[in-house]
C-alpha cells in the first residue's frame, strides 16, 4: 500500500467522523458499558486485525478502548488504516 497524501487522508476521515488524525495515526476511543464488554470488543477487533494482517495499537483503560492505526511499512497512513477503521466501527457492538 502507498502512503496517502494529506488531501487523501482528509477525504477518508470525512467518512469516519469519530476518528481523528494525530500525526501519522488515526485514533478513536470507544466506551464500553463494562470492562468485560470492552475486552470482548478487543477480541472481535483482534480477529479483524489478524484477518487483514494489519494490527492496531490498543490501549485499554477500564471501559475505554483506544485504537490507533498507522501503516508502519509505509511510514504513515494508508488505505489499510481507513479500511480497518471502518470495519472496527461496524464491529463495535456491546452486549
Amino acid at each position: 500500500m502507498a502512503r496517502l497524501s494529506d488531501d487523501q487522508v482528509n477525504a477518508r476521515l470525512a467518512a469516519l467522523p469519530e476518528w481523528e488524525r494525530q500525526g501519522d495515526e488515526i485514533v478513536r476511543s470507544f466506551q464500553a458499558p463494562s470492562f468485560l464488554e470492552g475486552i470482548a470488543f478487543v477480541r472481535r477487533l483482534a480477529e479483524l486485525a489478524e484477518a487483514a494482517n494489519h494490527h492496531p495499537d490498543i490501549d485499554i483503560r477500564w471501559r475505554t478502548v483506544r485504537i490507533a492505526l498507522t501503516t508502519h511499512d509505509d511510514g504513515g497512513l494508508s488505505a489499510k488504516d481507513f479500511d480497518l477503521a471502518a470495519q472496527i466501527d461496524d464491529t463495535f457492538t456491546v452486549g
